[in-house]
């Protein structure tokens, strides 16, 4: 079959496109924190992954932080290490 590419789809493939950098964190002049952990949630999968840079609209410093304390959170209980099936 000439021309035919094999692979997925095109209709197939989901790219997700990048969000701009609105640091919610920058914005209002203050830092993750494990204790809150309602605001962490927003940064996690419903599987508890950590959401990348690129998803997440945060700067590199507070990525780093929001990282630190969703798996301080964690260690404390207050955030699953898996998500609920």
């Amino acid at each position: 079959m000439p021309g035919k590419k094999f692979g997925k789809r095109r209709s197939q493939i989901r790219k997700l496109r990048p969000v701009s950098i609105n640091c919610p964190f920058c914005k209002e002049d203050r830092t993750p924190d494990y204790k809150d952990y309602e605001t962490l949630r927003k940064y996690i999968t419903e599987r508890a992954k950590i959401l990348p840079k690129t998803r997440t609209g945060l700067c590199a410093k507070h990525q780093r932080r929001v990282a630190i304390e969703v798996k301080r959170a964690r260690h404390l209980g207050l955030l699953p290490f898996t998500g609920s099936l």
